[in-house]
């Protein structure tokens, strides 16, 4: 494994990362304050200080070991999630919805934004490999987090949005998986279900549809 490749792929997805699970946090935490739960907001967690964000051992020492153990070819991460309180939002079931959505939604959000400066950079005449790349990574990372994020399977926000969407005895039987979703989720990536079946198909159709969205800045740029 070479070394210097290491560390430009490190340098070049740093950024991106940082971005793409900041924002997607604060977020969560500006939604459910919206909503009505202040516990994110009374811990300082709406911010987009990307030290507030990181767990040492989800966001940092997983990647890397699983990065170096795999050659790069499987990787896996989390952040310290946002604190909420449902039962304080103002409609629990139905904001419950929003309040998942808000950190998918963002890394969405941030996968356009990421290639409307890609265009912008090569429409500029840029040729710095770095800065190419990094767009790239950005728009990679966030449609990652974003497809990941929406499987149905909660404690992921799209098993939240799941259970908010359900009738009643649906959701609480759902809602019971949470405290063994995590390994669940784990389980299924381990064994490439996760990746086949939901993450590359997801990732695939997105990408395709914000390049489709953003058909007329390209015509206009280039």
């Amino acid at each position: 494994m070479d070394f210097a490749q290491i560390i430009q792929t490190v340098a070049i997805y740093a950024i991106p990362v940082l971005f793409a699970i900041t924002v997607h946090e604060a977020a969560h935490g500006y939604a459910a304050r919206h909503f009505g739960d202040n516990t994110a907001y009374m811990l300082g967690r709406i911010t987009l200080n990307p030290l507030k964000h990181i767990d040492p051992l989800g966001t940092i020492a997983m990647p890397l070991l699983l990065y170096f153990a795999t050659a790069g070819a499987f990787l896996f991460g989390y952040a310290k999630p946002v604190p909420v309180n449902f039962g304080r939002l103002r409609n629990p079931k139905r904001d419950m919805v929003w309040v998942a959505l808000a950190g998918p939604g963002a890394n969405l959000l941030q996968a356009v934004l990421w290639v409307i400066l890609g265009y912008f950079l090569v429409s500029s005449g840029v040729q710095e490999r770095f800065f190419l790349e990094m767009t790239r990574a950005g728009l990679l990372v966030n449609l990652v987090m974003f497809a990941f994020n929406m499987f149905p399977l909660p404690p992921l926000d799209g098993g939240r949005i799941l259970v908010g969407l359900l009738p009643w005895r649906q959701a609480e039987l759902v809602s019971r998986v949470e405290p063994y979703g995590f390994f669940i989720v784990l389980a299924l990536v381990l064994t490439g279900i996760v990746g086949n079946l939901w993450l590359r198909p997801l990732m695939s159709v997105t990408g395709q549809a914000i390049q489709t969205l953003l058909t007329p800045l390209r015509w206009l740029l280039f």
